[in-house]
């Protein structure tokens, strides 16, 4: 009897732990997704906001290296267009890789 009760409750507790955790899934999943889609409009308007702006242009090979090292390499060219676009686009939530992959699409 003492052992059906541990295991009854040890089952209620695997079941309670199950939900939250896939709750938890799905929320943290959610979010994700939400900010994957933010950040993808963001440098989507940034491609499309300095097509034809020679500072981030010339950026193009540096970028391309930043991308291929998985941010190793940082050439002067691509740091003056981050702070170039950071400045113009206070607001824009995007890290290094999101912008040099934004500029590759210039």
């Amino acid at each position: 009897m003492k052992n059906s009760l541990r295991l009854i409750a040890a089952a209620a507790l695997i079941g309670c732990t199950t939900g939250a955790f896939a709750t938890s899934f799905v929320y943290t999943t959610d979010l994700s997704v939400r900010a994957t889609g933010a950040t993808s409009d963001g440098t989507s308007d940034l491609s499309n906001s300095f097509k034809d702006d020679k500072i981030v242009l010339e950026a193009r090979d540096d970028a391309a290296s930043f991308v291929a090292s998985q941010g190793q390499i940082r050439g002067a060219h691509l740091e003056a267009a981050f702070a170039h676009i950071r400045g113009k686009l206070p607001t824009l939530a995007a890290n290094d890789q999101q912008l040099a992959q934004a500029i590759l699409t210039i």
